[in-house]
């Protein structure tokens, strides 16, 4: 797995985190997690600065370099 998909599928966890918020009738909990990752993701969108890319790249290597490696083989 590369950094930028552990990415996505941390956020599709989250998204799923909120629907059972919602549930379960949190909705103060669920509108500022919501509103959270809204405020990352449009940071993310026009800066191209995203936190926890730059985390995960430390730890797994990015999508980028590991198709490079793939082609390469």
């Amino acid at each position: 797995m590369c950094a930028e998909k552990i990415q996505r599928l941390i956020q599709a966890s989250i998204l799923g985190i909120v629907m059972g918020l919602v549930g379960t009738q949190m909705y103060a909990l669920a509108f500022i997690l919501q509103f959270v990752m809204m405020i990352m993701l449009v940071i993310a969108g026009l800066t191209g600065w995203c936190p926890g890319i730059i985390i995960l790249k430390k730890i797994f290597p990015s999508c980028e370099t590991q198709n490079t490696t793939t082609e390469r083989n």
